[in-house]
């Protein structure tokens, strides 16, 4: 009878001791999952909350709990969590897996150069990316270092580099010279700079940033 009340408590305090190992774990989870959201506009992909501790079942269940918001396939966010003009460029990121470079139209916006107001996402990319979504347009290449800000939880082109691939891309000779005249106005970069650059983007390129230049330094 003593040996079996002893077994007993023994059991007792062993369970009692995972269920507050658990407790913590849980905790240092959402701990976790917290400072991770934080620093990426309230978004976690499936994938960091599997890294965290958070099993699919783990994670349907804090969906289904209201703890969690599925904003697509593999990615959440949480609830309440305030707007702000950086959020589609956090999402896009995550979706490319921390890879894509927000560019081109889209960067342009970023920096106001002109009234460019794409409809669609645009994201520089390596060369080897292969993921689509039609909310996306892909631009596979190599960027330097110093044609990228970082943002932290996203990057972008920088207002040069920006001018550089609206130059090259199907954007209008008209949007490109509004373009150039913001970016100089604003003081994001100078003639000197965008001369000295020009050339690497191409001859139709150079040709439409001269023109651009031509018309915003009159």
């Amino acid at each position: 009878m003593l040996r079996r009340f002893h077994e007993t408590n023994v059991l007792i305090d062993f369970d009692e001791r995972y269920a507050a190992r658990m407790a913590g774990t849980r905790q240092d989870w959402r701990l976790g999952l917290q400072r991770l959201a934080f620093s990426q506009a309230g978004y976690v992909t499936a994938a960091q909350a599997r890294n965290l501790g958070y099993s699919y079942q783990a994670q349907k269940y804090q969906v289904d709990s209201g703890n969690w918001l599925r904003v697509d396939r593999g990615l959440f966010r949480l609830p309440d969590w305030p707007p702000a003009p950086e959020d589609q460029w956090v999402r896009w990121t995550l979706w490319s897996n921390g890879r894509g470079v927000v560019s081109h139209d889209s960067a342009a916006l970023v920096h106001d150069l002109g009234e460019l107001d794409p409809r669609r996402v645009h994201l520089s990319v390596p060369v080897e990316f292969r993921a689509v979504d039609p909310a996306v347009v892909t631009h596979p290449t190599e960027l330097l270092t110093k044609d990228v800000l970082d943002h932290g939880a996203w990057r972008v082109t920088t207002p040069l580099r920006t001018l550089l691939d609206l130059a090259r891309g199907d954007t209008t000779q008209e949007q490109v010279t509004a373009a150039v005249a913001a970016a100089l106005e604003q003081g994001l970069t100078t003639v000197r700079r965008i001369r000295t650059r020009s050339d690497e983007a191409g001859d139709r390129a150079a040709l439409r940033i001269e023109r651009a230049l031509g018309a915003a330094v009159k």
